[in-house]
């Protein structure tokens, strides 16, 4: 069966200011595919997940998102397919003045169509899936842990069921007990609803882990795309470096992390 593809960049350009970030750089994310993205600081890898999933225009090029321009499409199915993907972004970015329930609450607010009695079960749902007890959604943003954060956020990008799920470094910052808890959250939940995952991370035991593909970003473009023991062997300065110490590994180790 033909692979479905979720995310297609092709030649794709983006611009900050005067400085080309990315050029003609290819990427596809197919349904059902966790695909880890990995780049040098500075390189884009924030740059590139807004363009792909339609918060920035890009330069020149085309980007599809559920086979639609996320940027040029008609309103309508601009906001169907933008519905059908949730983003957890760095740091979670939840709204300080909101608190947990809140948070989780606004894009289902947003529909304009469900009444409160509705969305006070569904937020509690989606505290259920992301393991937070329900005594914790009157706090505010401020009086959460670090993990906790990241969990909430994860609440409020799956609030609308989406079939993409974009996360931006997900375990930045999280020291390694509550990092590994994390990733196993999202293996867990990408297993059970059949979920696409788009995820930026510099952190190789998170890409061991969970990435079934790994994106290699570098001088503008992706340098390396496959399966992780693929990836490895790679003669790419760049991949060198990130994956140096795994490169001596054999194939077969390197597949049995996953």
């Amino acid at each position: 069966m033909a692979a479905t593809p979720i995310i297609e960049a092709h030649d794709l350009w983006t611009q900050r200011g005067q400085q080309t970030i990315h050029r003609d750089l290819q990427l596809t994310v197919n349904k059902g595919d966790i695909v880890g993205l990995v780049g040098g600081s500075g390189s884009g890898k924030t740059t590139l997940l807004r363009a792909v999933v339609g918060l920035d225009a890009p330069a020149k090029g085309q980007v599809r998102l559920f086979g639609v321009d996320p940027i040029r499409a008609g309103r309508s199915s601009r906001l169907d397919a933008r519905r059908r993907m949730g983003m957890l972004f760095q740091g979670g970015a939840l709204f300080s003045a909101l608190n947990v329930f809140d948070n989780i609450a606004l894009p289902l607010r947003e529909l304009k169509s469900l009444d409160e009695p509705l969305i006070r079960d569904l937020v509690m749902l989606k505290l259920n899936l992301v393991e937070i007890e329900v005594e914790h959604a009157a706090k505010m943003p401020a009086e959460l842990s670090g993990g906790m954060v990241k969990r909430v956020a994860l609440a409020r990008a799956l609030a609308l069921d989406p079939e993409l799920l974009v996360l931006d470094e997900p375990t930045a910052g999280l020291d390694p007990d509550r990092s590994r808890s994390f990733v196993s959250l999202v293996q867990a939940l990408s297993k059970e609803y059949g979920l696409t995952v788009l995820m930026v991370t510099h952190d190789v035991e998170t890409l061991t882990t969970l990435a079934t593909r790994v994106a290699v970003l570098a001088e503008g473009r992706i340098v390396a795309d496959g399966k992780l023991d693929e990836v490895v062997t790679s003669d790419h300065p760049f991949v060198k470096s990130f994956f140096g110490h795994m490169q001596a590994e054999p194939a077969s180790l390197l597949n049995s992390r996953h």
